[in-house]
């Protein structure tokens, strides 16, 4: 036990709460938990960057409330709304802290309109099973009528309700704080509609939570990871590290199997977890399944089509020479998206893919325009302009081709006729070729590459196939890279379409 633990016991043993009274600072709150629910929440940060599972418990609790700090000064965090996104491990306690978030809902804020839903009714049912518990064990009392199997109501007209996992039930709804539970597993268009339901009144301001541990790297999970630092939605995050128990000293780091990845961490710790139980999941696992579900280091690849990628590896800053080649790579669009890539290969053979031009709804004549003004150098021109041969095709509406349109714009373009796969398979020789070597450097302003780069998926249907997923947002980067790699290393067969 720390120095910091002893204290914060001492502490704890002088704060007085009842049962019936809101805890008004995280040390009674604390508290409070420990004397009537018996959860003890983990509360210490052990890895850099991360979060402890009381951080989230106390953000929710104190969006509503008039708080102090620990010291006892009143707390000047508050917010627009209650919105968050929580990514923990496996076993990390997100369905269980998020029924004790509803259970404090339920017990201190008035007339609070709570719903649950999760990936699926059985993972709902969970969450509402641990605030069963809880109201049972403790708080019957404070219930306004029968406990019901997917609903209660509390004496101070605070309700909890399970939503269906279906976007005409999630539709028809309108309430303070909505509980997303494994929304990695969430239909589409049942995370779309939910986004809508949540609205502040009643001095109860809305929130929604979203919790996951982050499976895929094309899922919802890792687009609200992406989008979070613009959308300024707080991320919660934290891993085995922050739930494990406490490391004793009858553990010798040298000869424990978590030794490579605790690195003593475990010694910091004042989780849960036990120790022995996390060996186990380690060594039935996956190297990439610990990694993705206890570590949170990043989602698994099983079903990524370019599992050589590592932006540690291949994002770098990449600026233009003006010694070397410019080529560009087209891939045609105006309901999908045009995407424009801007590359140049040095002396070692290294592919440097310096820019990127991505727009949608705008005519082949505007996007030329755009992209000679983009292009760096003294000239507008590249060393060639790689491009889709469906490009060749008139237009039902215009009577003319792309292609037509590019080079009347003085962007003549060159192509040949390729399979996917074979493309496919240049750009992972390129990532990581037989020699353990890469060849491929992107600049961290092409996000819309390396997005694709890292999320373009095989189809997740149970079919089997070799071809990867088109839907309609990563194929696009991922078929201009295609056209570059299948061109340049065929210079000599290319052919050039004659107007």
């Amino acid at each position: 036990m720390t120095t910091q633990d002893v204290l914060t016991k001492r502490v704890c043993k002088t704060i007085e709460v009842s049962r019936d009274v809101a805890p008004r600072s995280r040390r009674e709150l604390k508290k409070y938990l420990k004397e009537f629910a018996d959860v003890r929440v983990p509360d210490r940060r052990v890895c850099e960057g991360h979060s402890s599972p009381f951080d989230y418990l106390w953000y929710a609790y104190s969006r509503d409330l008039k708080l102090t700090n620990d010291d006892g000064r009143l707390t000047k965090e508050k917010s627009r709304n209650g919105d968050c996104i929580v990514w923990a491990n496996r076993a990390g306690g997100k369905t269980q802290l998020a029924a004790v978030a509803t259970l404090l809902e339920g017990l201190f804020k008035p007339h609070c309109q709570t719903r649950i839903l999760a990936g699926s009714l059985a993972q709902s049912g969970r969450m509402f099973g641990y605030l069963r518990d809880f109201v049972e064990s403790q708080f019957s009392d404070q219930l306004a009528g029968r406990l019901l199997k997917e609903s209660c109501a509390f004496t101070n007209g605070a309700e909890v309700q399970i939503l269906p996992q279906s976007s005409s039930s999630v539709r028809g709804q309108h309430v303070h704080k909505l509980r997303c539970d494994e929304i990695e597993l969430f239909e589409t268009d049942v995370f779309d509609a939910a986004k809508f339901i949540t609205q502040s009144k009643n001095n109860l301001v809305a929130a929604m939570e979203m919790f996951s541990t982050m499976h895929k790297p094309y899922g919802h999970m890792q687009r609200l990871i992406d989008a979070a630092p613009d959308s300024g939605i707080p991320i919660f995050k934290w891993c085995v590290w922050e739930v494990i128990e406490r490391c004793g000293k009858d553990r010798a780091c040298s000869r424990c199997p978590l030794n490579n990845d605790c690195q003593g961490k475990a010694k910091h710790a004042n989780g849960y977890l036990k120790i022995d139980d996390v060996i186990s999941q380690m060594r039935r696992s996956s190297r990439a399944g610990f990694e993705a579900e206890m570590l949170c280091l990043r989602p698994a690849l099983e079903n990524a089509v370019f599992t050589e990628f590592n932006p540690d590896i291949h994002v770098r800053p990449v600026p233009y020479d003006p010694n070397l080649p410019l080529y560009r790579a087209v891939d045609f669009g105006f309901v999908n998206p045009l995407v424009c890539l801007w590359m140049q290969v040095d002396a070692a053979g290294m592919v440097r893919v310096i820019d990127e031009y991505v727009q949608d709804r705008r005519t082949a004549a505007a996007n030329a325009d755009a992209i000679i003004k983009r292009t760096p150098g003294l000239s507008p021109q590249a060393a060639m302009t790689f491009c889709d041969p469906a490009g060749a095709a008139k237009n039902g509406v215009t009577g003319t081709s792309e292609i037509k349109v590019f080079k009347d714009k003085s962007i003549p373009c060159k192509y040949k006729k390729s399979g996917i796969l074979e493309g496919i398979e240049k750009i992972r020789a390129a990532l990581l070729s037989g020699d353990n070597t890469s060849h491929l450097m992107i600049s961290p302003k092409c996000e819309t590459l390396i997005q694709a780069l890292r999320c373009y998926h095989y189809p997740e249907d149970g079919l089997p196939t070799e071809l990867p997923h088109k839907d309609g947002t990563h194929d696009h980067p991922i078929d201009a890279l295609r056209y570059f790699f299948v061109n340049f290393d065929g210079l000599d067969g290319i052919r050039s379409k004659k107007y």
